[in-house]
């Protein structure tokens, strides 16, 4: 790491260690901000499109709607910021298999952020976001997966880098604090956390997530924990009463700029411009959220619409809600949901085929998973518009 590079004294200190590399030990939260107008409009922008998406999920028919699909699809793009290649359908046949395919062999790193996210949100409900919560994500997080020997739900005792592939610590773009400062560090962040505060939420989010990345507190995994902590706060905070907003797909699809601006903080104190990006991102990705689930709404009307004029079996409509929670299923698992037997559970799935509800994902004849396409075709869209 050039300290060089590095201008602003008053947002962090460089720290020259006994091992003749260069680290940088963020200053403790908040930072000294003066918000200019422009950025007063983008955060009244962004708390409106929360407040509506916010609204959304308070009229939803059952609380778990949608709530699947949406945690699924920011588990996919958050992955994939890290390099991961799973899709949607791999995640899902994943899950609903138990099985990798070859093709897509980190479903299962997948799957395990779908675990912390949703390990994270019961557990909020009992106890606070702290660093033992922090850690208990992190181990379901990496869990049997690649990283694993990284140790699972522990800050890291070594220190670590980042930069391009093969670099070194002496050339990489950014060291955080070493152990010692780190854990020092991490104490000033819980009590940020915990702190009464009068910044407005979205900011404290914003320097929170840059906060937790350049402590950089694990050996592996820390983007995602960041992005995931994003959605948990807003949820601990009441600024959202189900989690429907996700930052991921922003991040993913300007990964550039978002790495750009994290280090513009710590090498320059650029805290408006990376703020205003975060802002931009609740905004543009609440909107997005409010389309999805607004077509995702429709459809399960459409559905239910279906079956109820047809006057079919409660079975089907049971069947029907359960792909909005969960968009894939197996004959065994209808069987449980429904408790029928697996025959009666199969006539059920082949009746939601025929309607063009499911289909078959494995071209199998044994062990077949059956995928919801539309609700699939809707989640996985780059854009929701």
């Amino acid at each position: 790491m050039n300290p060089a590079d590095f201008t602003a004294e008053k947002n962090g200190q460089l720290i020259k260690t006994q091992r003749d590399y260069w680290a940088f030990l963020p200053n403790p939260l908040p930072p000294q901000l003066t918000l200019s107008w422009d950025l007063v409009n983008q955060l009244s922008e962004a708390d409106r499109a929360l407040s509506e998406l916010a609204g959304t999920a308070r009229t939803l028919p059952n609380p778990h709607l949608l709530i699947g699909p949406f945690i699924r699809r920011e588990a996919v793009l958050s992955s994939r910021i890290e390099g991961t290649q799973a899709s949607l359908s791999d995640l899902l046949f994943f899950e609903a298999s138990g099985s990798v395919d070859p093709k897509a062999p980190d479903a299962r790193e997948v799957a395990n952020y779908v675990k912390a996210m949703e390990y994270g949100l019961v557990r909020l409900k009992k106890f606070p976001l702290s660093l033992r919560f922090i850690r208990e994500v992190h181990e379901h997080l990496m869990h049997d997966v690649r990283g694993e020997h990284l140790t699972p739900g522990e800050f890291r005792r070594s220190q670590n880098w980042i930069g391009p592939d093969r670099c070194t610590l002496m050339d990489a773009t950014y060291v955080p604090p070493p152990v010692e400062e780190m854990e020092q560090a991490l104490g000033q962040f819980e009590a940020y956390l915990h702190a009464p505060s009068t910044v407005p939420l979205l900011i404290r989010l914003a320097a929170i997530h840059y906060q937790f990345e350049a402590i950089h507190p694990f050996l592996d995994g820390n983007g995602r924990i960041g992005r995931l902590l994003i959605t948990l706060l807003l949820c601990k905070e009441g600024a959202l009463p189900e989690p429907l907003l996700y930052l991921s797909a922003y991040f993913e699809r300007y990964r550039n700029e978002y790495y750009r601006l994290l280090l513009a903080v710590s090498q320059s104190g650029k805290w408006i411009d990376w703020i205003s990006f975060f802002l931009r991102g609740v905004a543009e990705q609440s909107r997005d959220a409010l389309v999805r689930s607004d077509r995702l709404l429709q459809l399960w009307k459409n559905y239910r619409g279906e079956f109820q004029s047809a006057r079919s079996s409660a079975l089907q409509l049971r069947l029907v809600d359960q792909l909005f929670a969960y968009p894939a299923i197996t004959a065994n698992q209808a069987a449980k949901l429904l408790k029928v037997t697996h025959r009666s559970a199969q006539l059920n799935i082949e009746k939601l085929i025929r309607k063009g509800i499911l289909k078959e994902a494995t071209g199998k004849q044994r062990n077949r998973v059956f995928i919801a396409p539309q609700i699939v075709k809707i989640i996985e869209a780059t854009h929701a518009s």
